[in-house]
């Protein structure tokens, strides 16, 4: 199989030199001859590995999910055994925020992907599936939080699945330099303290403290 793990690495390499002209030049440099440049191979050899840059692009995004996961899912193993359903929100929304370089690299890519997606409908079609996929398994967390009572009965999952979504706006004010880093962490815990407010209250019935923390 030596040839089909050349063929998959090459490509991640591909990806990473896509990542790199998004970050360091912007969107508007981002073309099939500046990807190849930065990768340091031929244009030619580049479309052996991504005959068009609508797979390029895609292929790019896709790794930037995947380690995005990968994060993710070490963030959640951090937290040991039953976590607690703030903390796993806590830690899938601020692995969205630009707080360090991977994040920051997989924001823009996300960034660079949604503006590609407003002119290209299969793009479109892609982030639209992978957007919403997200958004239900955030849902999901916040229906099965109502129903172990750590969030009150009063709340809409649908809305305050939406609210909690809205935060990784503070993408474009972190990046632009609006609001610092942690100010983002602040508001973001606020507004959970305020929406596990019942939680706590489980919590320490629980013996389970949440940490809530940066």
């Amino acid at each position: 199989m030596p040839k089909q793990v050349d063929h998959r690495e090459r490509r991640e390499e591909i990806a990473r030199a896509l990542w790199q002209v998004v970050e360091q030049r912007g969107v508007s440099q981002l073309s099939v001859r500046e990807v190849a440049k930065e990768a340091g191979i031929s244009h030619g050899a580049l479309q052996h590995y991504f005959t068009t840059r609508e797979a390029m692009l895609s292929f790019a995004m896709e790794l930037a999910t995947e380690q995005q996961t990968q994060r993710i899912d070490q963030g959640l193993a951090a937290l040991g055994d039953r976590p607690h359903p703030r903390d796993v929100i806590r830690v899938m929304l601020t692995e969205m925020l630009p707080l360090h370089a991977d994040a920051r690299a997989a924001s823009r890519m996300s960034a660079a992907y949604v503006l590609e997606a407003l002119h290209n409908e299969n793009i479109h079609a892609q982030a639209r599936d992978g957007m919403a996929q997200g958004r239900l398994l955030i849902e999901q967390l916040i229906r099965q939080a109502i129903a172990d009572g750590h969030i009150g009965p009063d709340r809409d999952p649908v809305a305050e699945t939406n609210l909690l979504l809205a935060l990784t706006g503070f993408s474009t004010l972190i990046e632009l330099d609006v609001v610092a880093p942690q100010e983002a962490l602040t508001a973001l815990d606020h507004h959970l303290n305020r929406l596990f407010t019942t939680g706590d209250q489980k919590t320490a019935e629980d013996g389970r403290p949440h940490s809530g923390t940066a």
